[in-house]
């Protein structure tokens, strides 16, 4: 029950109504910063993958294919109406992140920001990514991770079981998950915490 997809849903309905006040103001400059690396070109199509109530939004441009989505209807939701609300035209859908509804290399980028440590199979959402993305596509990736360097130690594992039953996972190493995903990492920069929340640009 501490990390399962039903769980998650769960909790993420409970926190919908108060999701803006706990993640906005501190994790505009980290989403500025990371979205600021894509190499945007007009035109092109965008997937935003368990992307809340939409706090990216404002750091894309606007000439771009705009597709969001989120596994809890509560949060989608209010995406929906932030996107209506800002006069942006995004296609707002609930999906999981590990099972996406969209064909092979649709997406010029994917943006997964504060979802790889949340999911139960981070893997499985990044193999996902991976197929949807076109060749050459980009990956924006902002999260909290262990760094790759050392595993977790006795002490943070212990302190994931709370994290992980309330909000998200602490042990995670992002470099290998991306590399076994296939992509190529062009840019990793730590933006929040010490280091604890990195943003990278990775690339199919």
């Amino acid at each position: 029950m501490l990390n399962t997809t039903v769980w998650n849903r769960i909790r993420y309905t409970v926190y919908a109504p108060i999701y803006d006040m706990l993640a906005n103001r501190a994790f505009r400059k980290p989403r500025r910063v990371a979205l600021g690396h894509v190499d945007w070109e007009p035109g092109m199509r965008v997937l935003l993958v368990g992307a809340g109530t939409g706090l990216d939004l404002p750091f894309i441009p606007r000439e771009l294919e705009i597709h969001l989505t989120d596994i809890t209807p509560a949060m989608v939701k209010r995406a929906s109406e932030r996107a209506e609300k800002h006069q942006r035209d995004v296609v707002c859908r609930v999906m999981d992140a590990a099972s996406l509804d969209y064909p092979d290399e649709h997406f010029d980028v994917v943006v997964m920001h504060l979802i790889l440590a949340v999911m139960p199979c981070p893997a499985q959402g990044l193999s996902e990514a991976h197929r949807v993305l076109k060749p050459g596509g980009q990956l924006s990736v902002m999260d909290k991770f262990q760094p790759d360097t050392q595993p977790a130690g006795i002490g943070r594992r212990a302190l994931n079981v709370l994290t992980s039953f309330i909000a998200t996972d602490i042990t995670r190493q992002v470099t290998p998950l991306l590399q076994q995903a296939g992509f190529h990492i062009r840019h990793d920069e730590p933006v929040l915490m010490n280091g604890l929340f990195r943003a990278l640009l990775a690339a199919k």
